[in-house]
């Protein structure tokens, strides 16, 4: 018998393919360990929650850490260590994915830290391990006896070939014009991701309720896991706050009504609605000091942070009003400025309220591509949108430690959004690198991104399908009530105090990109329809003001900006386009001052060209059409004399190419020889007269090309062997008249005798 007593259980998914979750194998020592397998895809999911806390900490300090082992997909890390090593952007964003539909999900009082591991130990190159990283940490929670307001879950949705999937194969995934991750509970869906083809909010609600159907079955049958543990049947105890029931009373009675009125007033300023509530709240933190030394101030701010939340909250539920002024639906005033940059080959500034991006567009050569190693993907990437958030935009200073997880995450946001409307590969052969500076922000800021990103790229003359623009979403909602409402272009405190940031960004046609994130544990489908619609009012709105800045990309390139082209040519040219041992290439780009690289894929040559200016454009395009052109029968080429025979002179009328140029073809005059006529190594004009079918050999003549003399006549021309008459159709010629008996061989006379 094994040391171990296993539990295993299923999920089966609408295609038949099946999930087993299997605890009690692995990792014992963790508080909770899961093994999830799809295929031969598999994650191993642990959690470890620290027995005590720290006094400082008011909050939960939870980790989660998702990573792919190259191993597991029988690859060894392309890095100079050769092992892994600091979790790369993908694996970060997975991480996000599962955390921000965890945290919600832990009591409010739980300050214990809690730390979530899952590691990619088995890969399948058609299963994607993001949609199974959130089922694998909400299992090992569900085996586990720390608190937890579970079972969750995470599942893949795409549209593909018009049918919508749960955790389609990665070979199919390309085809989908949905592509959602949705997380939630049994009863409400708490997180949403994704990208899509500019689809309606119908479409996307459709998809999200397809998701949560299947998201449903996978929470009973981890419920059901949990019931097969007896570690997780009674939860663990920890200590709640110390609550003052009459310090509480008195800190809300001077504190509601206050904050309320301060909250309704309108200020636009974040500056001057801070000093307006700081107003309410020092004065009276210096009279409860004065009656209590040694007032609890931990207390105290919990309960002064809970009166102040709760009025503004009431405040917007009740009189349909935003903390600055706005109407639910309002979007804040909007400016913005192209080719703000002049050293940028594209560059924006966006600026909506006090959220402000400064962003740059770099146009680069296939040799600028991020090479991409990971566990499940080796590559290139040709787009890069990059999301900086410098602490003195918001006024605050902190060390400059490079992107966090936050960064990470909104700029792949942008990058999503903008990767939808840009041109194929054929219409734009540069590798693109876009940067957000965040400048300013009191909310949105990611959406400030995807617009300037927009703007930027039609400054810099990249053809753009269409412009896009996000919003960003909130909600305020009475538990008790059950009243809420919708904000449209969130400020900073209302993402704070509110209960939703559901960022929406799309074209006039529809949505392309979406991230909703929520603190509290579900969305009914009514709030989630009404937030897209309102979402679709205010994208609208800002690509009209948009619009008014710049409405189409630039008809042409900044002059600054290196010019790029590239050229297909059939595959058997890719070998004389480089020459032996590169020289022909080399020759090219040390002449016409190009770059150029050239790949075969898809049975084709793939040239890129890249020049700083138009005349080495065409420079190096004419070398490299001239070496792949395909000669055609009847054109003119200029050619040179390569060698001189009796019979006539062969002549290399294009790169790599050589002709026969008979000497009956050089002239309409009779010539005994070329001496004197043509010499190795000089200029000629010659048109292509024929291609041997058979032999593929090119016949020239330079004679076609000049005048008729008055009075010439063609020679009557041989017929070709093909058309002389069969054997059998000759006319009848007579019986042969009788030579006699041939002589022996020996006996015939010598042919000089005769």
């Amino acid at each position: 018998m094994p040391p171990y007593n296993a539990v295993t259980k299923h999920i089966t998914l609408p295609d038949g393919r099946q999930i087993s979750l299997e605890t009690g194998k692995l990792a014992k020592f963790a508080d909770g360990a899961v093994v999830v397998r799809l295929g031969d895809a598999m994650l191993l999911a642990t959690v470890v929650s620290q027995p005590s806390s720290r006094p400082d900490v008011d909050f939960l300090p939870l980790s989660v850490d998702y990573q792919e082992k190259f191993g597991g997909a029988g690859k060894i890390p392309g890095s100079f260590q050769r092992r892994e090593g600091r979790l790369s952007d993908y694996e970060v964003l997975v991480s996000r994915l599962v955390d921000r539909i965890l945290r919600p999900m832990f009591p409010k009082d739980y300050h214990y830290e809690v730390q979530v591991m899952i590691t990619l130990i088995s890969a399948d190159k058609d299963v994607q391990p993001d949609a199974l990283a959130a089922l694998a940490a909400s299992a090992a929670l569900s085996v586990s006896d720390i608190p937890f307001a579970g079972p969750i879950s995470e599942v893949r949705v795409a549209r593909i070939d018009g049918q919508l999937q749960i955790n389609p194969k990665t070979s199919d995934i390309e085809r989908a014009d949905i592509d959602l991750i949705v997380g939630a509970t049994i009863d409400s869906v708490a997180m949403v991701e994704g990208e899509m083809n500019e689809v309606s909010e119908e479409e996307m609600v459709e998809a999200i309720a397809y998701a949560h159907e299947a998201i449903k079955e996978q929470v009973r049958v981890q419920q059901e896991l949990g019931q097969a543990v007896e570690k997780s049947h009674v939860k663990r105890e920890y200590p709640k706050y110390d609550e003052n029931d009459d310090l509480k009373q008195r800190i809300t009675e001077a504190v509601y009504q206050k904050a309320y009125e301060v909250a309704k007033s309108g200020n636009t300023s974040k500056a001057g609605r801070k000093e307006s509530f700081g107003a309410i709240k020092k004065p009276l933190l210096e009279e409860l000091q004065a009656e209590n030394p040694e007032l609890d101030l931990k207390m105290f701010g919990r309960y002064y942070g809970s009166a102040e939340k709760k009025a503004i909250r009431d405040m917007m539920i009740k009189e349909r009003t935003r903390l600055d002024g706005r109407q639910l639906t309002e979007i804040r005033p909007i400016w913005s400025e192209v080719n703000y940059l002049p050293g940028a080959h594209g560059s924006a500034l966006f600026t909506r309220g006090e959220t402000q991006s400064l962003t740059s567009v770099a146009l680069g050569t296939k040799l600028d591509e991020q090479i991409v190693d990971s566990a499940m993907v080796s590559g290139y990437n040709k787009f890069l949108l990059h999301y900086n958030f410098p602490a003195f935009s918001t006024g605050e200073v902190k060390p400059n430690r490079g992107p966090g997880r936050r960064e990470v995450g909104h700029g792949n946001l942008a990058m999503r959004s903008i990767k939808k409307v840009l041109p194929g590969e054929d219409e734009n052969p540069y590798t693109i690198r876009v940067v957000s500076d965040i400048l300013e922000s009191n909310g949105s800021s990611s959406m400030a991104t995807v617009c300037a990103s927009s703007m930027a790229l039609m400054d810099a003359g990249i053809k753009l399908k269409a412009a896009v623009s996000g919003i960003a979403m909130g909600l305020v909602q009475d538990k008790e009530t059950g009243e809420y409402a919708v904000l449209s272009d969130i400020l900073g405190d209302e993402d704070h105090l509110g209960d939703m940031d559901f960022k929406v960004t799309g074209t006039e046609k529809g949505i392309v990109a979406c991230q909703m994130d929520i603190k509290i544990q579900g969305l009914s489908h009514e709030i989630l329809t009404k937030a897209l619609h309102q979402a679709r009012e205010g994208r609208l709105h800002i690509l009209g003001e948009m619009n008014k800045t710049i409405s189409a990309p630039a008809a042409d390139l900044k002059p600054h900006t290196p010019r790029s082209t590239k050229i297909l040519v059939d595959k058997e040219y890719i070998g004389a386009i480089i020459g032996p041992g590169g020289k022909v290439v080399q020759q090219i780009q040390k002449d016409t001052n190009a770059t150029i690289t050239i790949e075969e894929k898809d049975e084709k040559g793939h040239v890129y060209i890249y020049t700083s200016n138009a005349d080495d454009m065409a420079a190096a395009v004419g070398r490299i059409r001239g070496i792949a052109a395909t000669p055609e029968v009847g054109e003119t080429y200029s050619g040179t004399v390569r060698s001189i025979q009796a019979y006539g002179a062969f002549v290399e009328f294009m790169p790599g190419k050589d002709g026969l140029l008979h000497i009956s073809e050089v002239s309409y005059d009779r010539l005994p020889s070329l001496e004197g006529v043509l010499t190795v190594g000089q200029e000629v004009k010659v048109q292509l007269v024929e291609v041997d079918k058979k032999t593929g050999k090119f016949r020239l003549s330079m004679k076609s090309l000049m005048p008729k003399p008055e009075g010439y006549v063609e020679p009557a021309e041989r017929p070709e062997r093909g058309d002389r008459p069969e054997r059998g159709d000759r006319p009848d010629r007579g019986p042969r008249p009788d030579r006699g008996p041939r002589p022996e061989r020996g006996e015939r006379p010598e042919r000089f005798n005769r």
